[in-house]
């Protein structure tokens, strides 16, 4: 039996085209391009983060692309939709830990339960690593966020249209109506 080399982050930095990629179990996992629904809600989230940067401080926002690197046994890195990091610097390399607070928007392919699955496992390692608060959003349900908080892992608040959303406590006094994301 031949064993094959786990994946570095040097392997993610050679990703073909800069594509959106992420290491996982010691592979680079390359994740497929998004519609145009997708797209725009996670853009719009990051616009909302990227205006509450310039007012308030406090962090950093990040759109879908940005690799933060993290040390877990299964994982060595994320690259969320939107996202806001709260480490001490922004540079040219990957971000140094994980974010503060990560969007995942569910693309075509993130439905059935394999997909379900790989959901709750990203999330779990998002606390594990570190972060405070992620929003696992589904544009085709009307329970359009499930918000996570590491604080309850398990056991989402459940945000749809109409309502406002937020990431407390990691991104403190940002607000967002989800009606926006739906246009």
């Amino acid at each position: 039996m031949i064993l094959k080399p786990r994946a570095s982050i040097d392997d993610l930095r050679r990703v073909p085209n800069h594509g959106k990629a992420e290491l996982v179990d010691g592979r680079v996992k390359l994740m497929s391009p998004t519609g145009g629904r997708p797209a725009r809600a996670g853009g719009k989230i990051y616009a909302s983060l990227l205006r509450h940067e310039e007012e308030h401080h406090g962090g950093y926002a990040l759109p879908d692309n940005a690799g933060f690197i993290v040390d877990l046994p299964n994982r060595q890195s994320f690259s969320p939709d939107a996202a806001w990091y709260t480490g001490p610097t922004i540079d040219m390399s990957f971000l140094n830990g994980a974010p503060a607070f990560a969007v995942e928007v569910r693309s075509e392919g993130d439905y059935g339960p394999l997909a379900e699955r790989d959901i709750a496992a990203k999330i779990a390692d998002y606390f594990a690593a570190g972060t405070r608060v992620v929003w696992d959003m589904d544009l085709l349900s009307p329970e359009l966020i499930r918000k996570y908080g590491s604080d309850r892992p398990s056991e989402p608040l459940i945000l749809r249209a109409g309502e406002i959303a937020d990431a407390e406590p990691a991104v403190p006094g940002w607000r967002l109506s989800l009606d926006a994301l739906l246009k």
